[in-house]
């Protein structure tokens, strides 16, 4: 990191980067308007799919997405074909969050790129952090699960409703309980 890059590009990167800079506020006051637009809508909106594409960063085919869904900035998410995401979903992108094809995400679920630094001093500044989250193909997540910065979820896993998912989850694993463990055989 150098000082020459702008707390977005800090941010975007993972790096210690400070909140309350204006393009990031400014970011984030279109990100509430596009959300405001989207979670007006109802399946059948003849905008519906703009107002999707004016919110995400970038948007597969055949999405759904329920309304309401939260987000800090939106262009750091990336759905994939087929994604489905319930009602009430949370993805706060300060760092990119990708979703891979045919993914289905219940009520609820928070996917979290958002972190904050583990140095009190950096904490007490007003800086945060970010660390990206992954999400394979055909991976199903249970309702009311919590992803948390930094992790990878592996193709065609599946993530029991409430997890609390703190590491990886490898392909075709399937995890529950917090902090999220593998289960089953």
């Amino acid at each position: 990191m150098t000082d020459q890059q702008t707390e977005r590009e800090k941010m975007i990167a993972g790096a210690l980067y400070r909140p309350g800079d204006p393009e990031l506020v400014a970011d984030r006051q279109r990100a509430q308007a596009a959300m405001a637009r989207y979670n007006a809508t109802v399946y059948g909106d003849a905008d519906r799919g703009g107002a999707l594409a004016d919110l995400m960063g970038a948007v597969g085919r055949d999405v759904a997405v329920r309304a309401p869904v939260y987000v800090d900035y939106g262009f750091n998410i990336t759905l994939g074909d087929g994604v489905f995401l319930n009602y009430g979903c949370v993805l706060l992108d300060v760092c990119p969050i990708v979703i891979g094809a045919g993914t289905q995400v219940g009520p609820m679920t928070q996917i979290l790129a958002a972190d904050h630094p583990r140095d009190p001093a950096a904490r007490a500044e007003g800086l945060e952090n970010g660390r990206p989250v992954t999400i394979g193909r055909n991976v199903w997540i249970g309702g009311g699960a919590l992803l948390l910065p930094g992790v990878t979820v592996g193709d065609d896993a599946i993530i029991g409703a409430g997890a609390v998912v703190t590491r990886d989850v490898p392909r075709g694993a399937t995890v529950a309980g917090g902090p999220a463990r593998p289960i089953g055989g």
